[in-house]
């Protein structure tokens, strides 16, 4: 079944926009210049500011309680977006150095925030700089006295975006992303809360043009497969929300509405979670409403 695109919002200038996640009612994601959180209201199809003065943030997403956490990229910090209208600082170091520029989060129902370390120049001011090595997946733990905990959860990672937390938690899925190597990759979590070994599940090549740009965001289905943002015009076979199942194979693809590139992220949303929302580097909001599909979120409940 041909899907059919439908831009709701944007396209915003200055372009991207990112880490789209449903509230319940509406649709937030992120305008990453201008530091903002928008919400998308399906209702009225207003589009109007959530909050401001967001530091970058690019990821977003709820706990199993509804508190919505985000990865301040210019800030170097997982932060939590407060009720009334204060932010609260989860972790900004790691082994007492600033972490990177946080891209992606992904929470599991002990309250534990894994996220992505990589280093996006254009997310932060060019007076900071990135420290080596540590372009790798993150875990933020919650302590009984309120603090939290920053742990390295991977070592052999060159470059970190998107990444899942299985519905049984027993998989990290996560978007290996560099020059040289893209992978979406599955790694075993360990009854100590480690991670194991990890399971190539698709590698994106390259052709005269050079690499394929491979995956940078993705959600889950109701029945765990991955639907994922991938591609572009630049090599291979262009721009597109690919399906996958948990054990690589691909399940399906839908190609992006012509001359719209590089599809940055994805999240199922509306009541029944049946709606697809996608937004790309040009800066747009596009949902698909008949997906033949339904999502699935750790919070709020479905109906």
């Amino acid at each position: 079944m041909a899907w059919e695109f439908e831009m709701v919002a944007g396209p915003f200038n200055p372009r991207l926009t990112e880490g789209p996640a449903w509230d319940g009612e509406a649709l937030l994601f992120t305008h990453i210049p201008a530091s903002r959180i928008l919400r998308y209201d399906p209702q009225n199809g207003q589009t109007t500011v959530y909050r401001e003065n967001t530091n970058h943030t690019n990821g977003l997403n709820f706990d199993s309680e509804g508190r919505l956490y985000g990865c301040s990229s210019g800030g170097r910090a997982i932060v939590r977006f407060e009720p009334d209208g204060s932010t609260t600082t989860i972790v900004d170091s790691l082994d007492g150095q600033p972490l990177n520029t946080p891209n992606d989060l992904a929470i599991d129902r002990q309250g534990r925030i894994w996220f992505s370390n990589p280093w996006n120049a254009g997310n932060i001011d060019p007076s900071e700089s990135e420290i080596p090595g540590r372009n790798a997946i993150l875990r933020a733990d919650p302590q009984p006295d309120g603090s939290w905990v920053c742990r390295r959860m991977t070592t052999d990672t060159t470059g970190t975006n998107g990444l899942l937390v299985s519905t049984d938690e027993q998989t990290l899925y996560m978007i290996q992303t560099s020059p040289e190597l893209r992978e979406l990759r599955g790694y075993d979590i360990l009854e100590d809360g480690t991670l194991g070994s990890y399971t190539v599940l698709h590698q994106f090549g390259q052709d005269h043009r050079g690499p394929q740009r491979g995956i940078d965001g993705m959600c889950f289905d109701a029945d765990g497969n991955i639907v994922a943002t991938a591609g572009s015009y630049a090599s291979g076979p262009g721009p597109m929300i690919y399906i996958w199942d948990t054990s690589g194979r691909v399940l399906e693809t839908h190609p992006m509405p012509p001359g719209i590139d590089s599809p940055t992220n994805c999240a199922f949303g509306d009541p029944d979670q049946r709606t697809l929302y996608i937004t790309t580097i040009g800066g747009h909001l596009f949902r698909v409403k008949k997906t033949g599909r339904r999502g699935w979120i750790m919070w709020p409940p479905v109906r």
